[in-house]
């Protein structure tokens, strides 16, 4: 299974290259101007851009500094990605903070030395947390909801010496290469920043998006589709092995529900499969091969079993009420080729050709997506950037 989940994160992100054909999408902010905004600024760090990309960040010199302390509140229920980066020396000495598993984890280089720790509690929870970073002598100490959640000392020859320069900032991102850290993560977090504090000082900071993006006042747990994009994966990492085939379940309140939930297709085949909400009729229609099952949007959870030549189809009102439908893929030839060297959208309609593009994006919540009865992480898909993989609005 460890395997299985491996190949996915591989197979999933089938080659950056082809998202930038299917949305045009550029690095933010190549060839504009940066414009300034305020460090307490409330603001969503899984805004567009190059994923490494700080989302804002400024330059103070150490004159300018009075004490060695910055605080901000993070809210977030995505379990990993780049909180705040320093550094001195143009990147010669450095400090991450990111999130690895929801635990807090710190990074540092200082001269030949590189540390890497995490501790402290599990902050991926969807509320919001007050964070504090400093620097007390050799200890650098970072502090969650009033109580320290680690605490690192360093020692070095040239501890004791005055610094000057320059000390860069940067929220959401890196500016050094990723190679340079011990432990590795996946740098875009879906998560809301606010009340930053940092140095104590009042300078500006700059970015390269037109405009932050806003937070949610109130969110929950899923991932969001605003109606404006999909989430892409290869079928061939979910194998149909056996005779019990590949599970995929969808949670949710399928009656606020409208577009299409899934789809999936093989090049120079028609659909497999489609599942679309409709929020009008307040229907939801299951289409398998030629096959077609309209139902009631009365449900909240779908299990969906893929067999090689069966799909079996579990609606579950509540605890107590379920309904369990089979049928037959025998008179659709593109089956197993959909499969096996397809391709699995959630939140829209696979397009006709290679450019990917969709249509009748899903606009709604989907609470839990499971593979085989572990979640799926939609930042292992190729997906547009409006998609959010960890949160809804509530």
């Amino acid at each position: 299974m460890a395997a299985f989940w491996k190949a996915m994160a591989g197979a999933a992100l089938f080659t950056l290259s082809l998202s930038l054909m299917w949305w045009g999408a550029e690095g933010q902010g190549n060839g504009r101007d940066k414009k300034e905004v305020s460090g307490g600024s409330t603001f969503h760090l899984g805004q567009d851009r190059d994923v490494w990309r700080p989302l804002i960040h400024t330059r103070v010199n150490f004159s300018e500094i009075r004490s060695i302390k910055s605080t901000f509140q993070l809210r977030t229920f995505d379990p990993e990605g780049a909180i705040f980066y320093g550094d001195t020396k143009n990147g010669e000495d450095w400090f991450v903070l990111s999130l690895k598993d929801g635990v807090p984890l710190m990074q540092i280089k200082r001269e030949e030395m590189v540390i890497s720790v995490a501790g402290g509690p599990k902050i991926n929870d969807g509320k919001w947390h007050t964070l504090e970073v400093s620097n007390q002598g050799m200890f650098v100490i970072l502090e969650v909801d009033g109580v320290n959640g680690l605490v690192v000392a360093m020692r070095t020859p040239q501890m004791e010496e005055v610094m000057s320069g320059e000390l860069r900032l940067a929220l959401g991102g890196i500016l050094i290469n990723k190679e340079k850290m011990i432990v590795q993560f996946e740098p875009q977090m879906d998560g809301c920043m606010r009340d930053g504090s940092w140095l104590n000082l009042s300078v500006p900071w700059k970015t390269e998006a037109e405009e932050l993006w806003p937070c949610d006042q109130n969110i929950q747990p899923g991932s969001y589709f605003p109606g404006t994009g999909f989430a892409i994966f290869n079928t061939s990492v979910f194998p149909i092995e056996g005779d019990d085939g590949v599970k995929i379940e969808l949670w949710g309140d399928f009656t606020q529900m409208n577009g299409v939930i899934m789809s999936i297709k093989a090049a120079g085949h028609e659909f497999m499969f489609t599942l679309e909400a409709n929020n009008n009729t307040q229907d939801v229609t299951l289409t398998f091969g030629e096959e077609k099952i309209t139902m009631k949007n009365s449900f909240r959870r779908l299990l969906i079993t893929f067999m090689k030549d069966l799909l079996k189809v579990r609606l579950d009102k509540d605890e107590s009420k379920a309904t369990t439908l089979s049928v037959s893929s025998a008179s659709h030839s593109g089956s197993l080729p959909a499969w096996t060297e397809g391709r699995l959208a959630i939140g829209g309609l696979l397009g006709e050709g290679d450019d990917g593009v969709g249509s009748r994006f899903l606009t709604g919540c989907l609470e839990k997506i499971r593979v085989e009865g572990r979640d799926l992480d939609l930042d292992l898909a190729v997906k547009h950037v409006s998609v959010s993989s960890h949160s809804c609005p509530a």
